[in-house]
């Protein structure tokens, strides 16, 4: 076969099996047989292995996956994910409606409402009308490149139906696991003597971050889209851009709602609120929105959420059970959590046997008996939680909970700092799950990123005490390795691998692996960007360490209580002993100019050209400084899209100037000329 004639055949088995897919999963519309179908994607698969060059991005044998990802890259979204403001009434709807009318003064307007999916939200990037980019939400600034597992999803367009509106455009969805497929693959899990997956969402989570994309591929996953980003894609509103998206060939739920007031939109959250348990995904709620874009854009955004969109949450589900005993955990921190063991009852789709109870005032709250009939709610319909006690129903022979005075792991006393609800077992370097749980802390993919070691393998090296901390991983031998259940020589000698790669990665991943109580990520990369070295934070002061922007009493007082620790002193000696990163590596900045010499900037906001820190490290190339906080003392706020406004009104009111970023360019270019 020559490649002409490949190319030629590819064409047409690509344009056969796209329109397929597109009347199976999208128009419920099955044209051939599961049979002929796989037939002509053998053939597609087997074509492009021998013209490998023919083989392009959006060819639909990438759904079937294969791809093995060892790290997700960590990519920053255009446009910050943000959260919704919840309510749960009528009367809360009411006063939202009562702001925004406020905020338009005499302007008309209307809502567009949609289901809320309980799914996990997504960004998918789409360049000249090919799926480009997949990314989960992570915080809402940045999350993981999952390009690959996403193109598994067949109902989702690789190449979007003819010309886009704009050459680059942005399209949020939710990705979820029918309910159909997770009961199918919970079945499967019985059958083998598994324990079943706890709901779909989770389950879905996990699918989208697994490493083989074969393996996503056979979890059926789906996804509806609801949202189209972008620059000059003429959307004027919410309801045409959803008109685009469905002309594009995008899985839009039609569950969707154009309303002109508020009491139509109480009339669609009425008729929804039973009527969405037919659906083929669980849900949790509406997503009431202002149609208009431009009146979007002039109501704004707080902190944390825009101001023209509010999430409307059903009551959850509850149900009636019986309190069995109560149990008690440890975790990473040494905090003791009380779990209510239950008569197993079912609640929205799943089987509960279990629910948290928080501390020991939620059980002085509920005044909770061993044998008490109890209210089971999950919250946003996830979580189990007990929400109250059926007291005409309590049996006379109900025993009264008495909260464990010692630690159920090493009996230790337990201790309970002053104003703090948790109980806590002191023993953090004798207490198993404590220190299990630091070690399985420590090799997370955020902290020293051993991806090749898990909780069952940490758990076997402790036991076999191999490992009674962090630092004796990089102790392990060959033979120690081997000899663990379920290791031969490949995984024993990726194992050592993986833990000897570990030593690279940067002191502010090993400062957040160490796991100081209160010391996050971030925290962890502020505090490694102050003191620069191991050395210098473990010797800072109280003062010190609260100099430091963003660091708190808490926070201070936390580090100093570990440093001063003589065990956590020695393990940190040990970890350095064997070259882990213990300094932040001091890039050499190139001075380009001396342009915004002495002034000040607060960098806010999303920009067109620029990444945030990269227009932070643009600034200091240019010899200006960058700030956190906005003061009289401030030269310019460098203003991007989507800035909250109470930055804009606090600078207006401080007379610090504000420049667009076309303003900041012209600035250099000027000073420069």
């Amino acid at each position: 076969m020559t490649l002409t004639d490949a190319q030629n055949e590819i064409a047409v088995l690509t344009q056969k099996i796209n329109y397929y897919n597109t009347e199976y999963y999208q128009n419920s519309n099955s044209i051939v047989s599961d049979y002929d179908f796989d037939r002509l994607l053998e053939r597609l698969i087997e074509l492009e292995s021998n013209f490998p060059e023919l083989r392009l991005p959006d060819s639909p044998s990438m759904r079937v996956g294969g791809t093995i990802t060892k790290d997700f890259e960590t990519v920053y979204h255009k446009y910050p994910m943000l959260s919704l403001g919840n309510t749960y009434s009528a009367d809360e709807l009411m006063e939202f409606d009562k702001r925004i009318a406020k905020a338009l003064e005499e302007q008309s307007y209307s809502y567009f409402c949609e289901l809320k999916f309980d799914g996990v939200a997504i960004s998918l990037t789409y360049k000249d009308g090919v799926l480009d980019m997949g990314v989960t939400r992570g915080d809402g600034v940045r999350g993981d490149n999952i390009t690959d597992n996403i193109k598994t999803i067949r109902s989702l367009p690789l190449r979007v139906k003819g010309k886009p509106l704009s050459a680059n455009f942005e399209v949020r969805g939710e990705v979820f696991m029918p309910k159909e497929v997770f009961e199918q693959l919970n079945a499967t899990k019985v059958q083998q003597g598994e324990v079943p997956y706890a709901n779909a969402r989770n389950t879905t989570s996990g699918s989208l971050k697994m490493q083989d994309s074969s393996i996503v591929a056979q979890r059926k996953l789906d996804c509806y889209l609801y949202s189209l980003l972008g620059e000059n894609t003429g959307v004027t509103s919410h309801s045409t851009a959803i008109a685009q998206l469905e002309s594009m060939g995008f899985n839009v739920s039609q569950t969707y709602s154009k309303c002109k007031d508020i009491n139509e939109v109480l009339d669609y959250i009425q008729k929804w609120e039973t009527k969405r348990h037919e659906l083929p995904l669980e849900t949790d709620g509406i997503v009431i929105k202002v149609d208009s874009v431009e009146q979007q854009q002039q109501l704004g955004f707080t902190a944390k959420s825009p101001r023209w969109a509010i999430s409307y949450k059903y009551k959850a589900e509850d149900a009636l059970t019986v309190l069995k005993n109560i149990t008690y955990q440890v975790g990473r921190t040494g905090a003791v959590t009380p779990v209510a063991e239950l008569e197993p009852v079912l609640l929205a789709g799943t089987t509960v046997k279990r629910a948290s109870l928080h501390n020991a005032n939620e059980i002085a709250r509920l005044d909770l008996r061993i044998g008490d009939t109890v209210s089971v709610e999950k919250g946003g319909e996830i979580i189990p939680k007990i929400t109250g006690v059926q007291l005409e129903e309590r049996p006379d022979d109900a025993v009264t909970v008495q909260y464990i005075s010692h630690c159920p792991e090493c009996n230790t006393e337990l201790v309970r700092e002053e104003g703090e609800a948790a109980h806590y077992c002191p023993n953090s370097d004798g207490c198993p799950p404590q220190i299990k749980g630091r070690i399985q802390h420590f090799i997370q993919r955020k902290a020293m990123d051993i991806d090749s070691l898990g909780e069952r393998t940490i758990h076997q090296l402790f036991e076999s005490g191999l490992v009674k901390s962090p630092a004796d991983l990089y102790q392990l031998t060959f033979e120690d390795v081997y000899q663990l259940e379920g290791f031969k020589e490949l995984s024993s000698n990726n194992l050592l691998k993986g833990i000897s790669a570990s030593k690279q990665v940067p002191f502010e991943n090993v400062l957040f692996a160490l796991g100081i109580r209160f010391v996050g990520k971030t925290v962890a990369e502020k505090l490694a960007a102050h003191f620069r070295t191991i050395d210098g934070l473990s010797s800072a002061n109280y003062e010190e360490l609260i100099a430091v922007p963003e660091i708190g009493e808490r926070i201070a007082q936390s580090v100093i209580d570990f440093f001063g620790s003589d065990q956590h002193r020695r393990e940190v000696d040990r970890l350095k002993e064997v070259g882990l990163q213990m300094e932040t590596l001091v890039k050499e900045m190139v001075i380009e100019s001396h342009a915004l010499e002495g002034k000040s900037f607060v960098v806010s906001g999303v920009f067109s050209n620029y990444g945030r820190d990269e227009l932070k490290e643009h600034i200091k190339k240019h010899g200006g400084k960058v700030v956190s906080s906005i003061s009289g003392k401030l030269d310019y706020l460098l203003a991007g899209d989507k800035m909250g406004p109470s930055k804009r009104e606090k600078a207006e009111k401080l007379k610090v100037t504000i420049l667009s970023e076309q303003e900041f360019e012209n600035m250099l270019k000027e000073d420069n000329a």
